[in-house]
């Protein structure tokens, strides 16, 4: 159920970043504001969903502190980076930096979405009660 929840997120900025893509690559720059607001806005949500309420609330239930989460946390991080990157690309409408920036970060999200996917939903959904994880994510916005 946790698996299931972040899972749909990603599948959903993933969709948003695609058509963002587009919308740079066909220089159709206020298109590409808004649409990349939405991916920003939703991928940092999704972050801090995990930042917030899941990584804590393994942490505690395991005491395994340097683990996944911390490795996550890392990412989320570089994440940040280039979407600040992108941001000021797309403010200075330079195509190739922002699709530069956009490919290192799609690199970066699929690999570590993949390792939450595959490791750390997995674990969380054995120590945590799924349906009070989901709830306690979507309180916030």
């Amino acid at each position: 159920m946790i698996g299931q929840y972040l899972t749909e997120e990603h599948r959903e900025c993933d969709e948003i970043y695609a058509k963002v893509e587009k919308a740079v690559s066909q220089e159709n720059w206020e298109e590409a504001q808004k649409l990349f607001e939405e991916f920003a806005d939703k991928t940092i949500l999704h972050f801090r969903k995990e930042e917030e309420v899941l990584f804590p609330a393994f942490e505690e239930k395991t005491g395994i502190t340097m683990g996944p989460t911390q490795v996550m946390r890392y990412e989320h991080a570089q994440a940040r980076d280039l979407i600040d990157k992108m941001a000021q690309a797309l403010k200075d409408k330079d195509k190739d930096t922002f699709l530069s920036a956009g490919e290192s970060l799609m690199i970066l999200i699929q690999q570590h979405n993949m390792k939450e996917e595959q490791i750390l939903y997995p674990m969380t959904e054995q120590h945590l009660d799924p349906e009070e994880m989901v709830a306690k994510m979507s309180e916030l916005k």
